[in-house]
């Protein structure tokens, strides 16, 4: 494995359990780790870039993304492959620097062709076969944190400390 300069993430199984719930007016729930939440702002402070590409049409996709600064958003996909090839090139990257974690068939062609590929432990039997990375953490419990201080140890790039991520 090569330096890895950016991850592109599926959503429901990788940053959520992939469950979600309904409010009684029709709205969706859907729960996210803080784990998740301090590992994706711990590896943008080291220069890491992201992106979520789902499979799912979800407003809950855009205001995790704005809450994080993830910019590249791909919502309803259902070629991821072809979504992260274009995350590579937008940001001018070779898919060798772009890791992605997925959790079900719909992510095998882009775990493929990703230069770090994982998975969360609960991931489908399928994808855990394609993956470079098991985690041990489950999907929407600690997995991406598990992954991203795994690519930040494997490049010597410390996290930085708690206290670079406090406002001045």
């Amino acid at each position: 494995m090569g330096a890895i300069r950016a991850v592109a993430l599926d959503v429901d199984g990788v940053l959520t359990d992939g469950g979600f719930w309904w409010g009684p007016g029709g709205e969706e729930f859907k729960r996210f780790s803080f784990s998740d939440v301090m590992g994706i702002s711990l590896a943008r402070k080291a220069g890491l870039a992201f992106a979520l590409i789902s499979g799912e049409n979800s407003p809950l996709i855009d205001r995790y993304a704005q809450k994080m600064g993830i910019e590249f958003v791909v919502k309803g996909c259902k070629e991821k492959a072809t979504a992260l090839r274009e995350f590579a090139a937008a940001r001018g990257l070779e898919l060798a620097e772009v890791a992605f974690m997925g959790d079900d068939i719909n992510d095998l062609e882009a775990l493929k062709i990703a230069g770090l590929s994982a998975a969360p432990a609960n991931a489908h039997v399928s994808v855990r076969r394609v993956a470079m990375r098991v985690m041990a953490k489950t999907g929407g419990d600690g997995a991406v944190r598990e992954l991203l201080d795994y690519v930040l140890a494997r490049q010597s790039k410390p996290a930085p400390s708690s206290a670079s991520l406090l406002p001045a």
